[in-house]
């Protein structure tokens, strides 16, 4: 379990941003980073000083599924 705590300024991670490259040219995207605890943190490219939200691996897996799958197209 990660021990960097939700909400964290993002910029002070010492990590590598990485967005999708289906991401649009506006950079209004969601940006990922691998954890050395081994968690996940999520950013908004939009505020890359913001808040990162913090998951975990099987979060970021249940979730990846999920979209896999399709449970998510109805908000788009």
């Amino acid at each position: 379990m990660s021990t960097v705590p939700n909400g964290v300024r993002a910029s002070s991670l010492d990590v590598r941003w990485v967005k999708s490259r289906h991401s649009n040219a506006e950079g209004n995207c969601v940006e990922v980073a691998a954890l050395a605890e081994g968690g996940v943190a999520i950013r908004n490219s939009r505020d890359p000083h913001g808040p990162a939200l913090i998951y975990t691996p099987d979060e970021v897996a249940a979730f990846l599924a999920g979209a896999r799958e399709g449970e998510f197209d109805h908000l788009l």
